[in-house]
């Protein structure tokens, strides 16, 4: 469906429609709703309106203008939350609006049947709009009737924009609907009161932030220059005549007519040329880097931006004089740029990638392009799967290597829609636009610099893939030099993988998997929870030989050890570590011979009526030896007073204590108790009156502590 098309249906989406196509429709919806259509009835007012909102959205949808905070799409998720509510005043209580998108679909099937084709990814975004709204608009009506009765009972007439602020906030309530619904009350809304309070609260988030150069010289230099020609495109590096050199004195910005070396001003510096190689950032690319020269002068450019249009250079001046005037050479750093025009040109490859392996309806929502790396954001309700990037990939690397022509021209804006150029729906263009075209396969409107051909890109690697907000997914990848380096680190952490697991490097993931599982079955063992099950080694894959096998192997890995890529080899060492200390903790438990919650209790002493089990557990962990305590007064049928003490590796002890409810309930305390005890072994600690823990560091003090126990108990008893 071609952008004005589309534009003209929005236009005329409450009229202009003939009631017998629009008829099936109201009927679907009567029918979701489980109500009887009656024109003059509430219910039909709300039928109709539910009718025309989902006509809209489903446009809407269609052209992937999704539900969102702003623009067109804040006017979608406004039409949308006034059909919900519409219909939970129905009785509605579960999303429904999605089941009426085919209706629609066919409905207007006739002038345009390509609705049908998206009509499933359609209803999904719609779906999900309704059940975000679902999950909060039983609170939400909750508040705004109790602001009605609120004003109704002091006699009020309007509806406080802070209160209507707060309910957009927390419970998603478009301003707009909360007006609906005042209005059908006969009250009125303070707009002025919601703009203060969402101003305030831009305020404080950060969201309202002042944007660089709008006051003070460079304003000045705007208007006495108008402009900076940009002639990047074609070339990076020129002469050009220095207009004009901003820099900081007193903490504010100055405009001078020269500047010297070596000064503090001299290590913050705005330059204005007449023309210029530079490429301010603009557009998601990021601006150049480079130098700007005259005989004995230098000047570093760190960064640059465009204010209106003018070219803003910021750096340093790192020798020599600036002097307004002056004929300097402008020298833009050439490899970046040139990494910079890879990853942009990479982005058009990877956008028309995406359309032909998700559909047409992954459009750009944004993207940033650096030396060598990209960020591409584009419209899609799930993550993508392993197998749909390695396509999307596979899909750049032919036009990579196909080395399709680049190039672009400025054409009217109407020749660039009927050559097929890309352009997406609510965006304003130019007339004239430029049009970047790539072989037969991609036309966009763009204003970045650009390869020659596809195969100057030479390689590409998609490093992530990541959810954005709803709706909106994003690639992050690399190009050039940074991806084959990325090849290289791929290839270098999957072996040191492999090195410290022992094994080769196709079988690296399974063998981490066996790891995971074999440090889970002792963590159970030393438990009190059985035997180990170690798992038995499988047949071995051989080493990775192609690179797609070696990165898929890691990123199995990875996401079995639940690490970054860069994190494996450290969580290998880790588990291993872990599975050392845990079987030396077994032997030690082992070597104690027959421990259990029965054999402690058959080893206790009677104190006043009171089963007393005081015992050394060597290598048992916390949670055994409360286990074991909690069997114990279970077990007992006597009130019990138990401590059990271990050495935990070389030099440090561990001691816990439980007592029953009934000696609780008389007084008594395991924390008092232990903290008694504590100390004779270098330590402290303490806990619940039932149940407390405490460290140590002196282990050859085990059997002191354990007889002062016994002593401390007796007295307690007493």
């Amino acid at each position: 469906m071609g952008l004005e098309r589309t534009a003209s249906v929005l236009q005329n989406v409450a009229t202009n429609f003939h009631i017998d196509v629009l008829q099936p429709i109201v009927e679907a919806a009567a029918e979701v709703c489980s109500v009887k259509y009656e024109y003059e009835s509430d219910n039909g007012r709300r039928l109709r309106r539910i009718t025309d909102h989902i006509r809209a959205c489903t446009f809407s949808v269609h052209e992937n203008v999704i539900p969102g905070p702003k623009k067109a799409r804040y006017v979608i998720k406004r039409l949308l939350r006034r059909a919900v509510l519409d219909g939970h005043q129905m009785g509605m209580r579960e999303p429904f609006l999605h089941q009426l998108v085919p209706a629609v679909a066919s409905a207007m099937s006739a002038g345009y049947p390509e609705l049908t084709e998206t009509a499933q990814r359609v209803s999904e975004v719609i779906r999900k709009e309704e059940s975000d709204f679902f999950s909060t608009i039983d609170a939400a009506l909750e508040r705004i009737e109790s602001v009605f009765k609120s004003l109704k009972s002091s006699g009020g007439v309007m509806v406080d924009g802070g209160e209507a602020a707060n309910l957009y906030q927390t419970y998603g309530v478009p301003p707009e609907l909360f007006q609906t619904l005042a209005a059908e009350r006969k009250l009125t809304f303070d707009w002025d009161g919601y703009r203060r309070a969402m101003k305030e609260h831009e305020d404080v988030s950060g969201g309202d932030k002042v944007k660089l150069f709008q006051t003070g010289p460079i304003e000045t230099l705007k208007e006495a220059l108008r402009r900076t020609d940009f002639l990047g495109y074609e070339t990076v590096e020129a002469e050009a005549e220095l207009k004009g050199i901003i820099c900081i004195m007193d903490g504010q910005d100055r405009l001078v007519s020269e500047l010297v070396g070596g000064t503090a001003e001299a290590q913050a510096v705005r330059v204005i040329l007449d023309r210029s190689p530079f490429y301010g950032e603009s557009g998601g690319q990021v601006g150049d880097t480079g130098t700007i020269e005259a005989a004995g002068m230098v000047f570093e450019v760190s960064d640059t931006q465009r204010a209106g249009e003018l070219i803003v250079h910021s750096g340093t001046l790192v020798s020599g004089k600036l002097t307004e005037g002056m004929q300097v050479t402008a020298k833009v750093d050439p490899e970046r740029r040139d990494g910079i025009r890879r990853a942009h040109s990479a982005t058009h490859i990877l956008h028309h990638a995406l359309q032909s392996i998700i559909g047409e309806h992954a459009q750009q929502q944004g993207s940033k392009v650096d030396e060598d790396w990209l960020r591409f954001d584009f419209t899609n309700q799930q993550s993508l799967s392993d197998e749909q990037i390695e396509s999307i990939e596979s899909i750049v690397t032919e036009k990579v290597q196909t080395a399709e022509p680049i190039s672009w021209h400025t054409v009217p804006l109407a020749e660039a829609r009927e050559a097929g150029a890309m352009m997406l729906f609510g965006e304003k263009y130019p007339d004239p636009v430029r049009m970047v075209s790539m072989g037969e396969f991609s036309k966009e409107l763009c204003g970045g610099t650009h390869l020659d051909n596809t195969g100057e890109v030479k390689q590409f690697e998609v490093i992530a893939e990541e959810s954005v907000s709803a709706g909106t997914r994003r690639v992050v990848a690399l190009t050039g030099q940074r991806a084959r380096q990325h090849r290289e680190q791929v290839q270098q952490l999957l072996g040191e993988a492999a090195q410290k697991l022992n094994c080769s490097s196709g079988d690296v993931a399974e063998h981490a998997k066996n790891l995971v599982l074999s440090t889970r079955s002792l963590k159970k063992q030393l438990a009190g929870g059985g035997a180990s099950s170690d798992t038995p080694p499988q047949k071995s894959a051989g080493d990775a030989k192609d690179y797609l096998t070696q990165r898929a192997v890691l990123r199995d890995a990875s996401r079995i050890l639940n690490v970054s890529p860069q994190e494996i080899g450290h969580r290998i060492e880790s588990l291993q570590e872990e599975q050392a200390k845990l079987r030396r903790q077994i032997s030690e438990l082992a070597s104690g011979g027959d421990v259990s919650a029965d054999a402690l209790l058959e080893k206790a002493t009677l104190a006043a009526g009171t089963a007393v089990v005081i015992s050394e557990t060597p290598g048992a962990t916390p949670n055994l030896m409360r286990q074991w305590i909690d069997q114990i007064r279970q077990k007992s049928a006597s009130p019990t007073a138990v401590m059990l003490a271990s050495k935990v590796d070389k030099d440090k002890v561990l001691l816990v204590a439980g007592i029953s409810k009934t000696l609780v309930e008389r007084g008594l305390s395991a924390g008092k108790w232990i903290g008694k005890v504590a100390p004779v072994v270098g330590g402290g600690g303490g806990g619940k009156p039932d149940l407390a823990q405490a460290g140590g560091k002196l282990p050859d003090k085990i059997p002191d502590a354990l007889e002062a126990a016994k002593q401390q108990i007796a007295q307690m008893l007493q």
